[in-house]
């Protein structure tokens, strides 16, 4: 008999990029691109916010390379965090931290894992609540979706789809596989490529008008999209790519396709020009966002032991009684 997914994932929270530019970075994503910082911490680390009820979408860590922080996810309840943990075990993965108290900026209750390709993995509940902002505003909502290159698509598909409980929504052929948590068509893509890495992070604006008022924005400082804009057909939403200071892929989107869980059909679909991009207005990506997407080897932040935060100290053999 097969064993559960460990927790019913609701959504994605936020993601953590490493990068050795940091101040460029933290400037970037807050004057350019839109985010509000929520706190900083000495030039090493600033965690910024959306319009959106998430107390931050991205969290920026000065690191000697530049990489994927952690990934995380919301869950429910405490309850929830700790019986992920015992599902954890049972399946032979040991939590690195947690299940326990966060001290982090945003606090909350989680536990973090490493994927079978190094990646780092949060699961919380009860982050600190953020106060309303204005949705007027050409900014993103938060972070929607990541899309992750990885070396064996198939083994990626089923440790996020059999652990975390993922429902895969559609193919682009063999090449790609895009992942829902929720009502949204993705929360994670794969991409399948020579190593695991960082393909890009995209982000959610509210309506088709406030992904275009925001590319007009980029563009009133000097900066025009890398690909797009345009839209996809696996998903449906419209896609702007740019690179920012770290080298690091951000995408613009909107108006992701929304699932119904009982009607919705995965469908396989052809990689060619007139599916990539529905309108036809974005033409072929250049070869210089292919290879800010294709990224370096990444060796996972456990290999810079200073890009985790601990959380309180809690026996794991707790969560086995």
């Amino acid at each position: 008999m097969s064993q559960p997914p460990v927790a019913r994932l609701r959504a994605l929270r936020s993601v953590e990029l490493l990068t050795p530019s940091f101040t460029e970075a933290a400037d970037f994503y807050q004057e350019v691109w839109g985010l509000e910082t929520v706190e900083s911490e000495r030039g090493a680390a600033a965690w910024l916010r959306g319009t959106g009820a998430e107390h931050h979408a991205l969290q920026l860590t000065r690191a000697d390379r530049t990489g994927l922080g952690k990934i995380s996810f919301a869950v429910g309840t405490p309850a929830e965090v700790d019986e992920a943990a015992r599902r954890l075990l049972a399946r032979g993965i040991t939590p690195v931290t947690g299940p326990g108290p966060l001290d982090q900026v945003g606090g909350g209750y989680g536990l973090r894992f490493i994927d079978p390709e190094h990646r780092l993995i949060e699961i919380s509940a009860e982050v600190y609540a953020v106060a309303p902002r204005g949705l007027d505003g050409a900014v993103p909502v938060g972070v929607t979706h990541a899309v992750l290159n990885t070396a064996d698509i198939d083994a990626s598909v089923a440790f996020y789809r059999d652990v975390l409980g993922l429902r895969v929504s559609d193919w682009s052929e063999h090449q790609m596989a895009f992942l829902r948590c929720n009502a949204d068509h993705h929360c994670i893509a794969f991409n399948q490529a020579e190593w695991a890495s960082l393909n890009h992070v995209a982000y959610e604006m509210s309506s088709v008008d406030h992904f275009m008022r925001g590319l007009g924005r980029l563009r009133h400082h000097g900066i025009d999209p890398q690909w797009g804009p345009g839209r996809h057909g696996p998903g449906n939403n419209t896609f702007s790519y740019f690179t920012d200071p770290s080298g690091l892929v951000c995408e613009y989107t909107s108006e992701v396709a929304q699932i119904v869980e009982d009607a919705w059909i995965a469908r396989v679909w052809r990689r060619v020009p007139e599916l990539s991009d529905l309108w036809g207005t974005a033409g072929p990506p250049s070869k210089e966002i292919r290879c800010h997407m294709a990224g370096a080897p990444d060796p996972g932040p456990l290999s810079r032991l200073s890009a985790l935060s601990p959380l309180s100290p809690r026996n794991n053999l707790e969560v086995q009684a």
